[in-house]
């Protein structure tokens, strides 16, 4: 290991996509992870799984890491985590408020057989308030917290509809635990105090959409205040879910003429998405559409002014029909010659072969020991002195069990013992 991280020994508890985003973040900069599962392995291996129990979704999840199986409902398997534990720098969990104490593997618990341990918590609404200890999924957190009113997607029947099919919080939880980890190593680095880090999906799911939540009584009282008025008064009649999103949507759209170049586009022959944010990016853009005459970038240009609101519905008219008239191939060359931010809008099974991505070495060609030759998507930065690295495919059901419990000093006959009563499994 080069890494950053290289030396530095993460113990991971983790089910679906947060508590093994953190984990895997952590192996790319270059520490020791290893995952416990529970007997039969974390059930999202078998979503949506074609090879069995090997889904896409775990391993792209789990790669970098070493697996062991232990049972931590008896004494046994409890009794030796805490056997394990102070050869461990870091320990992720992500179950529900609550379940890591019963399991005894809470911070206090763990920290009692390393003090200096470093034990981030991830759970869905937090380890306080009247939603504490409630389960809770990205979907879940999406409705909870407005990520979904935002997008404003709707089904066919009106219902809500997901934003993403990326667990948009699930992955800021993640990324965020593992940026956690770095801080809280680098101040025992200093210190020699370790400490709990705690994230949660409704904090990252707030987070994301900081500039909608976020009061200031000036600007709200014109664009907040009245929208949440006439939205309690949609619910008080009963109006329905598409109602409401209308009314979000009415309010958003105004003062949002800039939206006219930071918006998606249906060209002749599919989607293409034009995304300035200067005016150097909008007058290059103006020079392609030829919009002489649209002025939302002049400096006494009032954006809630009816009669700008009107005239942006104008522009948005025209440019939407000029965009129907040329190919996505023809308008990303226009578009890329004025100099102004252009993209076609591609769909993630083609993004493995994309030549951008390609050339940028995201892709990273690895062997998994049940379903064979992968390419998986690899480390979210990189780094010129301490490179990061996709170092592994994701580990089968307690493929390290015995390897791991050897290194940290257990005889292979206690091993084996563990294995024939059960407290531990291994692959085969």
């Amino acid at each position: 290991m080069t890494g950053a991280l290289a030396g530095i020994r993460v113990l991971e508890f983790s089910m679906i996509v947060a508590g093994p985003v953190c984990g895997l973040n952590l192996a790319d900069l270059g520490a020791d992870v290893v995952k416990v599962e529970p007997p039969g392995g974390e059930p999202h291996r078998r979503n949506r799984s074609v090879v069995p129990g090997e889904s896409k979704l775990f391993q792209c999840f789990n790669r970098g890491k070493r697996g062991i199986v232990v049972d931590l409902h008896a004494d046994e398997g409890r009794e030796l985590i805490y056997r394990l534990v102070p050869s461990f720098d870091v320990v992720v969990v992500n179950y529900r408020d609550g379940v890591a104490e019963r399991l005894g593997i809470g911070y206090e618990a763990l920290r009692a057989h390393r003090p200096d341990l470093i034990y981030v918590e991830s759970t869905g609404f937090g380890p306080t308030g009247p939603q504490a200890g409630q389960p809770a999924s990205d979907i879940v957190m999406q409705a909870y917290s407005g990520l979904m009113a935002g997008e404003g997607k709707l089904q066919e029947d009106g219902a809500p509809q997901q934003m993403s099919g990326s667990p948009i919080a699930d992955y800021m939880t993640g990324v965020t635990g593992a940026m956690g980890v770095c801080a809280a190593l680098f101040h025992r680095e200093r210190t020699g105090e370790g400490q709990k880090v705690s994230g949660s999906l409704l904090r990252s799911a707030i987070f994301a959409q900081s500039h909608s939540i976020m009061r200031e009584p000036i600007t709200d009282s014109v664009t907040r205040d009245p929208m949440v008025e006439e939205l309690e008064e949609v619910r008080a009649r009963g109006g329905s879910h598409g109602e409401q999103i209308e009314v979000r949507r009415r309010y958003r759209a105004q003062g949002t003429q800039f939206a006219l170049y930071y918006m998606g586009y249906q060209a002749k022959d599919g989607g293409v998405v034009l995304g300035a944010l200067s005016k150097a990016n909008r007058d290059a853009m103006r020079g392609v559409l030829g919009l002489e005459g649209e002025n939302s970038d002049d400096p006494d240009y009032d954006a809630y002014a009816p009669e700008n609101l009107a005239s942006g519905e104008q522009w948005k008219r025209r440019v939407r029909e000029q965009m129907r008239t040329r190919s996505v191939a023809e308008w990303v060359e226009a578009f890329s010659a004025a100099g102004a931010p252009v993209s076609p809008v591609h769909f993630p099974e083609e993004m493995s072969d994309d030549p951008q991505v390609e050339a940028q070495g995201i892709m990273i060609d690895l062997v998994h020991s049940a379903s064979g030759a992968q390419r998986v998507v690899g480390p979210v930065i990189e780094m010129s002195a301490t490179p990061t690295a996709a170092t592994r495919a994701s580990p089968t059901v307690g493929e390290h069990s015995r390897e791991v419990l050897l290194e940290a000093g257990l005889a292979p006959d206690e091993v084996a013992a563990l294995l024939e009563r059960g407290v531990v499994h291994e692959g085969t």
